[in-house]
């Protein structure tokens, strides 16, 4: 019995025998076949390919009638533009067949098998291009190309290379005057050379003559070769020592005899792509069940706990949440993963962040610890809700803080309004309870590992929120320090953290510190050059001169109470010191911000280089006695390769 396969592959061949005896030339010789590779969800796929299909039925027709044809069908992430066109030389009936098999050969882009999105098929006969945006009137693509023949012209080269140049830019210039069309001829000195030029018909006037412009550039390349094309997203350019086109748009005279066949060809034509559809859609299909029983069979027991489980969420809910992913809801992307606001059924808004990494093989440990996590609750740590890990990427569900991070008021591309000094303590306050939390009082003990100011977020009261801390246990790496996979962001991390990888509490407690600065002088630790000195170094050394309020936020325009400045700035050099020992808990940190706790002096911070994780010998040498733990990294390669977060 035929398979599927064979039943296709038996239909080509019939095809392709029934083309030889075709008398007409409907130059269905393919020039590139270029398809795009633009990822999309499970069901974006499914939709599309159903847009794609209904797309390629209604242009047939049209271009039938016609000769051309746009369509668009669908609605938001799964629009389906796509257009056909004929060279305007060929007759209505070599017009069809070129069509006809165009049609069949643009499937080999399987928008359905590997979620590309986009793909273009030049014949030298007829063009057609699907895609997921509207590309109806341009001219000119990053994805346009120029195809030389292998064998040079066998002549008189001097003279084949400017009779080549003059034909092309003479098609060129006639062409946008002409409908779109030109084809010629230059003979100089007994040297033939043929050509033809063709903007597609919904490119017109200056992009006509852009698109052409650009193709007699580049097919300069191929000026020594004997036959050359430039096949550009608005345009068709080709020369050739043989004459290729006809006179007229008619056509040869020959052709009217072979109408019957041409009809018959496309009929067939037409019945093989939708065979082709089908079994790929099929094929798709049963890959995708297969894949679940697989899933289902792997995950055992255990996926019955997660789909009762209230910290579970579906895929395709999440999916429809944040409109597919879509681009207009991404909040912003981290070193673990980008992150999406999503809107679910009930309106309630959350944040979804999509794990960079596939946790098929370690499913049970996720989600243990998203149960750990999820019981973590502070007023000053951004809630995590649950996850997805039964779909075919790894999800955590957040809740939504009304508010840009703290970075965006500081540094974001958006002018905010500036916070009012009362914010500032209130955020530096807050920040150190969550933190506290965190190192002393949840049932976990968690080193986030990546303070900084695009990881605190505000509510709509402008209270801060950690966020990020749930990943600290989501990763089966260090049980004995718990930490993130983001090591950290350059001018945040402790210097015995980059230098030996010992990782302890107070290496939060350094990046608290230098957040503490950032908040009270409005500028960023690493915004400054090569030759100049940190913001730890200027808070210093104007500590060392007691000026601290010189160092406070120009922008608050003396709106602030210098004493409590200036002990917020010594609170944060405490924290800062280079030294681990000396450093602060955050419980303490909580009482000098409260009045509740003496301040002591702080002793000098590390100086660190912009441009490199290299520490000032200024810092004291007694900051690096301790040896790094067994459990921890200590390799500073992989430190400088793999976890430094560039910003």
């Amino acid at each position: 019995m035929f398979s599927m396969p064979n039943i296709l592959l038996v239909l080509l061949l019939s095809l392709f025998l029934l083309l030889h005896h075709v008398v007409s030339d409907p130059r269905a010789t393919e020039a590139a076949l270029i398809c795009s590779n633009n990822t999309a969800s499970t069901q974006e796929r499914q939709i599309f390919v159903a847009n794609f299909l209904a797309t390629m039925d209604v242009l047939t027709p049209l271009i039938g009638g016609r000769g051309y044809a746009a369509v668009v069908n669908g609605t938001g992430n799964t629009t389906v533009y796509s257009f056909g066109e004929c060279m305007k030389d060929l007759s209505q009936s070599d017009c069809n067949l070129c069509f006809a098999q165009c049609k069949t050969q643009i499937l080999r882009c399987l928008p359905f098998q590997k979620g590309t999105r986009g793909g273009r098929l030049f014949y030298d006969g007829c063009y057609l291009r699907y895609d997921d945006h509207d590309f109806f009137n341009q001219s000119l693509s990053l994805q346009d190309k120029t195809v030389c023949a292998n064998d040079d012209f066998g002549g008189n080269l001097t003279v084949w290379k400017a009779n080549v140049m003059e034909l092309v830019r003479n098609l060129s210039l006639v062409a946008p005057k002409n409908d779109g069309f030109s084809v010629g001829l230059v003979n100089l000195r007994n040297v033939s050379v043929y050509g033809l030029a063709q903007c597609w018909e919904l490119v017109n006037g200056s992009f006509c003559e852009e698109c052409l412009a650009d193709a007699v550039k580049e097919i300069s390349s191929c000026s020594s070769k004997q036959e050359g094309r430039v096949l550009n997203a608005g345009c068709y350019l080709r020369f050739s020592p043989q004459k290729f086109y006809y006179n007229s748009t008619i056509g040869n005279p020959g052709n009217g005899g072979n109408r019957t066949l041409a009809i018959i060809l496309a009929v067939v034509s037409a019945v093989i792509a939708v065979l082709l559809t089908s079994a790929a859609v099929l094929f798709f299909v049963r890959k995708k069940v297969l894949k679940k029983r697989r899933e289902k069979k792997q995950l055992g027991a255990l996926l019955s706990t997660v789909t009762k489980s209230k910290l579970n969420f579906s895929y395709e809910v999440l999916e429809r949440a944040t409109n597919y992913f879509h681009s207009s809801n991404k909040l912003g992307q981290g070193g673990s993963g980008s992150v999406y606001k999503g809107i679910l059924s009930d309106g309630k808004a959350v944040a979804i962040k999509r794990l960079f990494f596939n946790t098929t093989q370690w499913v049970d440990h996720f989600f243990n610890e998203v149960n750990l996590i999820s019981e973590i609750d502070h007023r000053n740590l951004v809630k995590l809700l649950g996850c997805s890990i039964t779909g075919p990427e790894s999800l955590l569900v957040y809740e939504y803080v009304t508010n840009q991070s703290l970075n965006d008021y500081f540094f974001g591309a958006r002018k905010n309004e500036p916070l009012s000094w009362d914010l500032r303590y209130n955020i530096i306050l807050g920040t150190a309870e969550g933190l506290a939390y965190l190192h002393e009082e949840s049932k976990l003990r968690i080193i986030h590992r990546d303070i900084k100011l695009s990881n605190i977020l505000l509510d709509k009261d402008f209270s801060p929120k950690i966020a990020d801390f749930g990943l600290a246990r989501l990763f089966p790496e260090d049980k004995t320090h718990i930490t993130t996979a983001v090591a950290g962001t350059v001018g945040y991390m402790a210097p015995e953290y980059i230098v030996q990888g010992k990782l302890t509490e107070k290496a939060d407690v350094y990046s608290f510190g230098v957040v503490v600065i950032e908040v009270v002088c409005g500028k960023r630790n690493t915004s400054f050059s090569q030759n100049s000195s940190s913001i730890l170094q200027m808070v210093w050394n104007l500590y060392g001169t007691g000026r601290l309020s010189e160092a406070v936020d120009p922008i608050l325009n003396g709106n602030y109470r210098v004493e409590e400045a200036s002990r917020l700035l010594q609170i944060g050099l405490l924290c800062a010191q280079a030294s681990a020992e000396l450093r602060p808990s955050m419980s303490t940190v909580v009482k000098m911000l409260t009045g509740n706790h003496e301040i002591l002096h702080p002793t000098q911070p590390p100086f660190m280089n912009s441009s490199s994780t290299e520490i000032s010998p200024r810092i004291p040498s007694e900051g690096y006695h301790s040896q790094p733990d067994s459990n921890t990294q200590s390799s500073g390669n992989r430190i400088t390769e793999s976890w430094i977060e560039p910003r």
